[in-house]
């Protein structure tokens, strides 16, 4: 099988996937994924279809095989740093979630989602300061609310010091 068929291959399994098939689009990425062990964007769509399944388990090795090299493009290794992490973190991996989503957001500091379940995965591991600023630092700095703009300097302050008082 060629590169091209690959390609095509692909993007039909992707498709099915958007479009409600996820058993469909699985079939089909793991043949591909027989045909082409070492093909990062097939391993990262294999796991994500098995999360779109609920099979979190079964995701984990696809998302390991997808980010072991530079493989994947700028977006779908955010995807697969966020997915993994979030999966790790539904496992009760929750050590292992907050080291993969502190690389997602060293290596994409702007995103949003990242930051979010990063904050979750820290929560889960009793880091509830860091949790809580991240979380404060995102309302603050992509919220629309004209009613939290106002009081942003203030959010931002409190997001470096939970504790301080008067």
């Amino acid at each position: 099988m060629s590169a091209q068929e690959k390609d095509e291959l692909l993007a039909q399994a992707v498709r099915l996937r958007e479009e409600g098939h996820p058993e469909q689009a699985r079939e089909r990425l793991l043949s591909l994924t027989a045909a082409f062990p070492d093909a990062a964007d097939v391993a990262y769509q294999t796991a994500w279809v098995h999360d779109v399944l609920g099979l979190e388990a079964e995701a984990v090795p696809y998302y390991e095989r997808s980010l072991q090299d530079e493989g994947l493009g700028d977006e779908e290794r955010r995807g697969a740093l966020l997915g993994l992490g979030s999966t790790y973190r539904v496992l009760g991996r929750f050590g292992q979630a907050v080291e993969t989503l502190r690389r997602g957001v060293s290596e994409f500091p702007d995103d949003g989602a990242l930051r979010t379940f990063l904050a979750m995965a820290l929560f889960n591991t009793g880091e509830h300061h860091e949790a809580m600023q991240l979380l404060l630092r995102l309302v603050a700095t992509t919220s629309d609310s004209p009613h939290v703009q106002q009081y942003r300097p203030a959010i931002e302050h409190y997001a470096a010091d939970l504790t301080q008082t008067m």
